[in-house]
């Protein structure tokens, strides 16, 4: 059997490949994809041939288990219905399933890799399983706590599906600085209370007692607004910097007040557990939240476009250049 795969071959540059498919043998799945969601920010860095070139690609995940390197197969949303399976795996034909696998209209997995999808569950939604994991992580880290300030740099898809996840915590009051305006709304839809431009981001908390913001979060993609991100936390507080900035770089600036205030700067990676929370919270517990949150999340406020597959090329060029301030993209396989 053939079966169409993306490959990402140069900066600016995807190509579909057909390749042939094995049937599947002992516990294999043969899944045909319905739908496979493109993570905008990482994989525009894999566009752009933004990406450290020492770096694994996800050393947790089999199908991404190589470097970052081109041509490369990269993509981690996809969705679909199993069509045929190993001697070795009963139950699973007709099953809808999600996988964290490259974009391809056809692919092999295994019981272990594919998570059977609920009934009520829309397809297109289930595509923003990463993300709502990613948000999921990047609470989980932050420890927001009762009666906190806190800011989201970014009302990507990431920053959105974090807002609404903090938007159920009782905090003093919950901010998301973004340029652009028609994602601020969206960020007010899905709870957040102040909604403010890059501009006035200074100003959000400068009046408040004690100054400036509990807990911040750093998702907009863009190394500079770190600094942002230090300035807008007070004495004490805490910056979760949860964007992936692969090769790019930019000063950051350490020497003002991040020394003297005792701010601490957070890593948080989906790939992994916090090591604090490991003894009761491993990934399968977290991945039952997430399942939970994209039950409360209404994707369709996020999910902007759809595409053909075949039509992936043109997508990329969309998002790269922003034409249409594309948020969530899906590719559509039927």
């Amino acid at each position: 059997m053939d079966a169409r795969r993306l490959y990402f071959t140069e900066p600016g540059a995807v190509d579909i490949r057909t390749e042939s498919l094995a049937a599947p043998t002992g516990e294999e799945l043969l899944v045909e994809t319905l739908a496979s969601g493109v993570s905008a920010g990482s994989e525009l860095l894999v566009y752009r041939g933004e990406f450290p070139e020492d770096l694994p690609v996800d050393e947790t995940i089999d199908a991404l288990d190589g470097s970052f390197e081109y041509p490369l197969a990269y993509g981690y949303a996809a969705v679909g219905e199993v069509i045929d399976a190993g001697p070795d795996a009963d139950g699973w034909v007709g099953r809808r399933v999600f996988a964290f696998e490259p974009h391809a209209d056809r692919f092999l997995t295994t019981p272990d890799a594919a998570v059977p999808l609920p009934d009520d569950t829309r397809t297109d939604a289930a595509t923003l399983l990463p993300t709502v994991e990613t948000a999921t992580n990047l609470v989980l880290d932050g420890h927001p706590r009762i009666g906190e300030r806190v800011v989201v740099f970014g009302a990507g898809p990431v920053g959105l599906c974090t807002t609404h996840a903090l938007a159920d915590f009782p905090l003093e009051r919950l901010a998301v600085v973004e340029p652009i305006p028609a994602r601020r709304e969206v960020a007010r839809e899905l709870g957040a209370d102040a909604v403010v431009p890059p501009a006035e981001a200074d100003e959000l908390f400068a009046a408040a007692d004690p100054p400036g913001a509990d807990l911040v979060y750093e998702l907009s993609g863009r190394p500079a607004t770190l600094d942002a991100a230090i300035d807008a936390v007070g004495y004490d507080g805490r910056v979760v910097v949860g964007s992936w900035y692969g090769s790019k770089r930019a000063p950051v600036d350490l020497g003002g007040s991040f020394h003297r205030d005792r701010i601490d700067l957070i890593s948080s990676q989906v790939s992994t557990v916090s090591p604090a929370l490991r003894g009761r919270f491993d990934t399968d517990r977290r991945f039952e939240v997430t399942f939970d949150r994209l039950r409360r999340l209404d994707a369709r406020s996020l999910t902007t476009h759809r595409v053909p597959f075949s039509d992936a090329a043109a997508a990329y060029r969309r998002l790269d250049s922003r034409e249409g301030d594309p948020l969530h993209l899906v590719f559509t396989y039927r």
